[in-house]
């Protein structure tokens, strides 16, 4: 596993043996970052279920402001750790051991918002999915035209979210599909630029 493009170019990532850890395949990366390239400088981006951290690192190869990653699985999470020790990753990234929601509950407390969000949790874990997709859809956490993107297996349909959530787009590689999310600008409760 290598980042694909920019400042971290060909750099390789570790990744833990077996299949408990599922990272999202260079092939994949590399779609989803064709779609948000235009989105990606200077964002804040969010990694949701990191892993190894290599969506959120590819982010920050290619221009994104600031990444929060959340990880709470011992061994991923030491891999996260490493790659981000490696490539000297710092000040631009921000680590949260206790997982997804306890980093959006943070976040919204602390009233920053977020340009883009990438949700990859376990395939089998409906729930989380469910539980994460709809605290974005509530919650005062996303600026005007935000994306959430979705990994999941094609065979799961993601549930059904109010109108501030809206999919526009949907990709299918093997058995994985991104599902693209936009905030509704209609909708949002909280002007761009706010809280950061």
């Amino acid at each position: 596993m290598r980042v694909i493009a920019g400042k971290f170019r060909s750099q390789p990532l570790a990744s833990p043996k077996g299949r408990d850890t599922r990272p999202t395949s260079d092939r994949l990366r590399e779609t989803l970052f064709n779609v948000i390239a235009p989105h990606i400088q200077g964002a804040i981006f969010a990694d949701l279920y990191a892993g190894t951290g290599a969506v959120g690192i590819e982010a920050l190869s290619r221009g994104a402001g600031h990444v929060y990653f959340a990880e709470n699985a011992k061994i991923p999470l030491q891999t996260l750790r490493h790659n981000l020790g490696r490539l000297q990753i710092r000040d631009q990234a921000i680590v949260e051991s206790a997982g997804a929601m306890p980093l959006l509950r943070r976040l919204v407390k602390e009233e920053i918002h977020l340009d883009l969000i990438f949700l990859d949790p376990p395939y089998k874990d409906q729930l989380a999915y469910e539980t994460v997709l709809r605290f974005l859809a509530e919650q005062p956490i996303l600026h005007v035209d935000a994306i959430v993107v979705v990994e999941h297996s094609r065979r799961y349909s993601l549930p059904n979210l109010n109108i501030q959530l809206q999919p526009y787009r949907r990709i299918e590689q093997g058995e994985a599909a991104l599902t693209f999310f936009r905030c509704n600008t209609k909708t949002a409760s909280h002007p761009s630029g706010d809280g950061d």
